[in-house]
């Protein structure tokens, strides 16, 4: 995992002009997560999901470009999502690295407000399984992800940022396996995508 931040570190380096500004500072929020395509009804399993709030934390950078309204903010997220099913919390840990470009409209010299748009790097860390109904199956969590964030924001005093979006998952999140046998002991008979709508502030130094 190491290896890959590295890369990603590095790639946007690269790409950064050497005229744009830099600021950093730390970011936190809270995300509500939707696991869709779900489902262990056939087993006869109630196929019911609930949200469940989590949070994220961490630094992140902020480049403003030679380009007026136009920039890019990347950060390293410790990133906890919860969801409930049939009375069981599925529960992730990971490394989130999202890297976003933004387009911005100044109003006036206090404030701006911005979209945003860009992918994001996920690397899971903890336990990636979870045992389900009495043992009989099992949610087991990719080690990496790849998902896109769509959103919107507001910076004031060129300190606080505020920012809303949709994070949809590109890929598979994780599988669902169930018990089927002596000789095939696991069968994958799903696999599921955790998308969140997460809400942060993030304040530079």
């Amino acid at each position: 995992m190491k290896k890959v931040l590295t890369l990603i570190v590095m790639a946007v380096a690269f790409a950064i002009p050497s005229q744009a500004q830099v600021s950093f500072g730390i970011q936190g929020g809270l995300n509500l997560t939707n696991i869709s395509d779900f489902s262990l009804t056939a087993e006869g399993v109630e196929n019911a999901i609930q949200s469940k709030a989590g949070f994220f934390v961490g630094p992140t950078i902020k480049f403003t470009l030679p380009i007026v309204g136009l920039g890019i903010d990347a950060a390293a997220l410790y990133d906890q999502r919860e969801a409930k099913t049939n009375g069981e919390t599925l529960k992730s840990q990971s490394i989130q690295v999202p890297i976003n470009v933004r387009y911005g409209i100044g109003l006036g010299s206090m404030a701006e407000i911005f979209a945003f748009a860009g992918p994001q790097f996920g690397f899971a860390i903890g336990d990636k399984t979870k045992e389900l109904v009495n043992d009989a199956a099992k949610w087991t969590l990719k080690s990496s992800n790849l998902s896109a964030n769509v959103g919107l924001g507001a910076t004031i005093l060129s300190k606080l940022q505020l920012k809303v979006n949709y994070n949809i998952a590109l890929g598979k999140t994780g599988e669902v396996e169930i018990k089927d046998g002596v000789t095939a002991p696991w069968k994958t008979i799903t696999g599921a995508k955790a998308n969140a709508w997460q809400v942060s502030a993030s304040y530079y130094f």
